[in-house]
């Protein structure tokens, strides 16, 4: 399904809906990190996905990016909280989400990095490569605050 996201755009359509959802930030012990490319909106991402009912938010990260990607993960802790009233997600079938994603710090057990399901791509990156990729400034921000190894999480 095709889906937009706005961000801090005047011209977005009013939010009617929130939906909690996890990104993932998951490094490898050379620091390299795991990425897929959406095959919704063709930028690269971190892998995530919606929460279920009856589920732990720290199991809905583990079963996306396995999902996502072929890499099992284990939670080590919390990026941060994005909720940002001005950024929505319109999809095609009218629902226009307003943001609310937990990003979940993570480290791979097992599993070869490889697409299933949505994303058309998976990879591992050095950060040196982030600036040549095409990331939305959302996800680059969950990166930037992996990146930073807070002491606290982001809140915002």
């Amino acid at each position: 399904m095709a889906r937009t996201e706005h961000y801090h755009d005047p011209d977005a359509p009013t939010a009617n809906s929130i939906v909690v959802a996890v990104s993932v930030f998951v490094t490898d012990q050379q620091g390299l990190l795991l990425l897929i490319k959406r095959d919704d909106n063709g930028v690269w991402s971190l892998p995530g996905g919606e929460q279920e009912i009856g589920e732990y938010v720290a199991e809905t990260a583990v079963r996306a990016t396995l999902a996502a990607t072929g890499v099992l993960v284990e939670v080590a802790g919390v990026v941060g909280v994005y909720s940002d009233p001005a950024h929505v997600i319109e999809h095609a079938d009218g629902e226009v989400r307003q943001q609310l994603s937990l990003c979940f710090r993570a480290r791979p057990l097992t599993g070869v990095s490889t697409p299933s399901g949505e994303p058309t791509a998976v990879r591992w990156v050095t950060r040196e490569e982030l600036s040549r990729l095409s990331v939305h400034p959302s996800t680059m921000l969950r990166i930037k605050h992996g990146y930073e190894d807070r002491r606290e999480a982001y809140v915002g």
